[in-house]
């Protein structure tokens, strides 16, 4: 249980995601300190102060630029920095590059920080995480990515629009790799506790699955060729996963961390499963039930990432 009455959040990186991050922890007053560090200094002061000028108008938030020795009493360490895939770099290039910089960003961390806890946001967010957790030394379960908690958020948001039905009936996951091989779970979804197909049934609507899981994979890659980035979806996803560590409310979320041994061919790979989460990180790790192709495609997911691993944090 929390043992402090003063809620701060380090946000490490000031670019569009830790901003949009910085944002909405503020707006949601879900820490009562945020602090924004980059190695643009100027550009991490800018984002605090605008932010911090709007707190007039709401609540009384302390929004501000600051270096790594703030991440000493931080109940809570986010890492956001890293570099956009740029035209021609191939993803293993652009993972070497991030999982370099979250290298570095850790080991200052680690100078000032003693046991912290860490959400791991920067792309690719499963390999990040991984390497988090490695120069850290931390415990796999205060090293916790991001994972799919996104990729489950526009799951579920495609699958309401499909059913016309309020977003918060709907229980289904996207677990794995946050990316190409992430795995849609149609067989234990539900609907305000009725079966999805049951459902879908009831109310005469066709659910084209392989489409669904199309669209959700590329959800990102969609907004990206419209506007150019996208900020606001993972904001929002991480002031929830923010949101049940802060309240320490056991709350289960789809997120990434280094799985142990029990969980046999996934061992040693950060991928997302079902996680309920508190004030210490990850409490306990979840088996969603899934059908044998569900299974085999988990299986495929993870041995993905294991030699993409083995390449990018080599």
């Amino acid at each position: 249980m929390k043992k402090s009455h003063k809620d701060k959040i380090v946000v490490v990186g000031a670019g569009n995601v830790g901003e949009a991050i910085a944002y909405t922890l503020m707006v949601r007053v879900q820490a009562n300190d945020i602090v924004l560090v980059d190695v643009n200094e100027d550009r991490a002061k800018g984002a605090a102060l605008d932010i911090a000028h709007g707190t007039s108008f709401f609540k009384q938030v302390w929004v501000r630029q600051g270096g790594y020795e703030e991440c000493a009493d931080a109940q809570m360490i986010i890492i956001t920095a890293g570099i956009a895939r740029k035209p021609g770099q191939t993803r293993l290039d652009l993972a070497k590059t991030n999982v370099s910089i979250v290298k570095s960003i850790t080991e200052n961390i680690m100078k000032y920080a003693k046991n912290p806890l860490i959400l791991v946001v920067s792309n690719p967010a499963d390999i990040t995480t991984m390497a988090v957790q490695q120069v850290s030394g931390l415990p796999a379960e205060r090293v916790i990515g991001s994972g799919t908690s996104l990729d489950t958020a526009r799951f579920r948001y495609i699958l309401s629009e499909k059913l016309h039905v309020n977003i918060e009936d709907i229980n289904a996951y996207i677990l794995g790799e946050h990316g190409d091989s992430q795995v849609p779970i149609y067989s234990s979804a539900n609907v305000g506790g009725f079966p999805l197909e049951e459902y879908a049934g009831q109310v005469g609507a066709q659910l084209d699955k392989k489409a669904i899981a199309e669209r959700t994979k590329n959800g990102g890659a969609e907004v990206i060729k419209l506007k150019g980035a996208t900020f606001y979806g993972i904001a929002m996803a991480v002031s929830n996963i923010v949101e049940t560590i802060m309240k320490d409310d056991n709350a289960l979320l789809p997120v990434a961390h280094v799985l142990d041994e029990s969980f046999g061919e996934w061992a040693g790979v950060a991928i997302s499963l079902p996680c309920r989460l508190g004030w210490e990180g990850i409490v306990q790790t979840h088996r969603i039930p899934m059908d044998e192709n569900e299974k085999k495609l988990m299986d495929h997911s993870a041995e993905l990432l294991k030699e993409f691993a083995k390449q990018a944090l080599a």
